[in-house]
């Protein structure tokens, strides 16, 4: 099928504009993944209020890129993708990642989506900076 939306976003991103841009009568199956905005880390000393994401020029590519590979190494090969990721400075309880997949069966639906969120996790070139309360900033997953 195809990747229908793969974005690098400095808007807040919907979950019901993924969903959207999914639909299909074709599929009886539809996952997403909601990454979020957490209020504490095990490394930070005090509250988490804040992460910071910046991007490399062609992480949009990229991101559609890894979309696609994952549909083709799904169980069919066939699923319906919409992915974004955010960039700016995001609050806590923000969406920072949204994936919607939809397939025939369950089984490709999950299988795409985790893939997505994992290459998302490996190879996109977004990277994060978390902000506490107290205004301390640490960049967080660098290198992998």
């Amino acid at each position: 099928m195809t990747v229908t939306l793969a974005a690098i976003s400095d808007t807040a991103l919907s979950l019901d504009a993924h969903l959207a841009a999914v639909d299909d009568a074709r599929a009886g199956a539809v996952t997403t993944f909601l990454g979020r905005v957490r209020d504490h880390d095990p490394d930070a000393a005090g509250e988490v209020v804040a992460l910071e994401y910046s991007s490399h020029p062609d992480a949009e590519r990229i991101l559609r890129d890894l979309a696609e590979r994952a549909v083709a190494a799904g169980v069919s090969g066939e699923a319906i993708v919409a992915v974004s990721h955010r960039i700016g400075r995001l609050p806590g309880g923000s969406a920072a990642v949204v994936v919607a997949v939809a397939a025939a069966h369950r089984a490709e639906a999950f299988v795409v989506c985790r893939e997505i969120i994992e290459a998302i996790k490996r190879e996109l070139p977004v990277w994060k900076r978390q902000v506490e309360a107290d205004g301390t900033t640490a960049w967080k997953g660098i290198g992998g």
